[in-house]
């Protein structure tokens, strides 16, 4: 399982890599393999500021929908447009080309919240 160790992950298999004030939010190889063949994403919170642990969308592979949830508080800056055609990016790199949004944050303190990389992968195997 692929779990970079620069990035904060949730309980909810979101991850985020921060680059300054902005977080780059996806969701987990886990998650991506979990759900299968992603087919489709809707994300229709461009420019709403959200709380911590609020929904931002929905995924949907071939057998579910599954809600994202925004790992920290903050305004969408952007939704990754290459996923309006090939939703497929997140399965094939759920850490780079397959990112879902891009987040101005209220608080980055709230990161403190999330996980690293060791403390995700206990949560996985628990």
């Amino acid at each position: 399982m692929n779990l970079p160790e620069n990035l904060k992950y949730t309980k909810e298999h979101e991850w985020v890599r921060v680059e300054g004030d902005v977080a780059v939010v996806g969701i987990t190889d886990f998650a991506q393999g979990e759900l299968g063949d992603i087919v489709f994403v809707e994300i229709e919170t461009v420019g709403e500021t959200l709380a911590m642990g609020e929904t931002f969308g929905t995924v949907e592979a071939v057998k579910t929908v599954s809600d994202l949830f925004m790992p920290v508080g903050g305004e969408v800056l952007e939704l990754n447009p290459a996923l309006e055609d090939s939703p497929e990016l997140i399965n094939k790199d759920a850490y780079g080309d397959g990112w879902m949004i891009k987040v101005k944050m209220d608080d980055a303190s709230q990161l403190n919240d999330l996980m690293d990389a060791a403390a995700y992968k206990a949560m996985l195997e628990a």
